[in-house]
């Protein structure tokens, strides 16, 4: 991994609002987001591997790819075209990138090997990340207001635990 990415990742992680709006605008930085996407779902089962066993590496990769894309073109049409600010000027490939360096976050759950951070580790990035996403989504929609990208993704969010749970993805018991 290179510096510029490495340097991105960490200022990902400290909500620096000004690299949201460098990897918004650097069209190559696509690829860069989906390494960090992959890299949080690794951490997530390196972390867990002590814990629970076994951990088969493609299949969750690769939801969380889908689901990084599909969360970015949910957040494109609930951001952009549903609820845009006077300034909201984006596409798809903006907010793949802004969102995908919103899991950086993720990137701590790898310390989940130990089962004392476990629980910590995940909740912690968990939030942080949702922080992270919030702030991605308001620099890449150019919303003057935190609490517009707050509810987009809350709505975004919502919806996608409604259709989890319709498909059975989601315990229906504990609802």
């Amino acid at each position: 991994m290179n510096s510029v990415f490495v340097n991105r990742i960490i200022r990902a992680c400290k909500l620096d609002t000004t690299l949201y709006e460098e990897v918004e605008a650097d069209k190559s930085a696509t690829t860069q987001a989906a390494i960090v996407v992959v890299l949080s779902i690794v951490a997530f089962g390196a972390g867990t591997f002590f814990t629970y066993g076994s951990f088969n590496v493609l299949i969750p990769i690769l939801a969380a790819l889908a689901g990084w894309f599909v969360t970015s073109l949910l957040i494109y049409f609930v951001g952009a075209k549903l609820f845009p600010d006077k300034n909201t000027q984006s596409n798809l490939g903006e907010l793949l990138r802004t969102i995908g360096f919103s899991y950086s976050p993720g990137l701590i759950r790898i310390f989940g090997f130990n089962q004392d951070l476990l629980v910590i580790t995940f909740i912690g990035s968990g939030i942080w990340s949702v922080i992270a996403m919030v702030i991605a989504v308001r620099q890449a929609l150019d919303y003057q207001s935190t609490w517009r990208a707050v509810g987009v993704v809350v709505i975004v969010s919502l919806f996608q635990a409604y259709v989890a749970f319709k498909l059975g993805l989601m315990p229906s018991e504990d609802f």
